[in-house]
């Protein structure tokens, strides 16, 4: 029985996360393709061919997407986009929604080359309990010259909508970079810690096995 519970075990493994794939996956081209109904009728493929083509509505909102773009990237598209925004600001639940999945995608999407590429950990939100973050910036003006320290700006999400979270502005020596890629931190947060990015064993080697202010306390208590 054990030997047969550990097979089925394995074999829900293998299927489980195949089927979440093909399933999100039919669901995101089934909401792609309903953007065919922009388009006529009389110039739909199953007009011409007789059947629906699945996956022909990606082409769609992809062209939808760019030209959207070139538009919201002009003056008259920025007044627009402007508008539609203090529109929204107006409805008090759209407009936590809206604000946050907004602030979220300019993070994510942003072309700098400091902002959302790095995971950290940073010990939050007391010394000894370490939470992961996400480097927002480095250069913090104002903030960082009345400081009088080498700040760091990082973006704390929460779990398990990593949409939400806060900012927090701290020294650059009490930050910890990872090796692993945002896209896996995103994971292990959102899965709530059960997803956990592989890493080589080898690279242990390359921690410090204590923290520099740490490493400076025991040379004195040494000496």
């Amino acid at each position: 029985m054990k030997n047969l519970r550990r097979y089925l075990v394995a074999g829900i493994l293998v299927w489980l996360p195949v089927g979440i794939t093909l399933l999100l996956l039919r669901i995101l081209i089934s909401i792609m393709d309903r953007t065919l109904v922009l388009v006529p009728e009389q110039y739909r493929p199953e007009a011409w061919l007789g059947f629906a083509i699945p996956g022909l509505g990606i082409v769609l909102t992809l062209l939808i997407l760019l030209v959207t773009g070139v538009l919201a990237a002009n003056f008259v598209g920025r007044s627009l986009v402007a508008f539609w925004e203090r529109m929204l600001e107006r409805i008090p639940i759209v407009r936590s929604i809206y604000s946050a999945s907004k602030n979220f995608a300019e993070i994510v999407f942003s072309d700098s080359d400091q902002s959302f590429k790095k995971v950290l950990l940073i010990e939050y939100p007391r010394k000894g309990l370490y939470g992961l973050a996400f480097q927002t910036a480095t250069d913090l003006g104002e903030i960082q010259s009345r400081s009088g320290e080498d700040l760091v700006c990082t973006f704390v999400p929460t779990t398990p909508n990593p949409t939400s979270g806060f900012i927090i502005m701290l020294p650059r020596k009490d930050v910890i970079e990872l090796d692993m890629e945002v896209d896996e931190a995103l994971k292990m947060i959102i899965s709530l810690g059960v997803v956990v990015p592989s890493w080589r064993k080898e690279q242990i080697g390359e921690l410090p096995l204590a923290m520099p202010d740490e490493e400076g306390a025991e040379k004195g208590s040494d000496t």
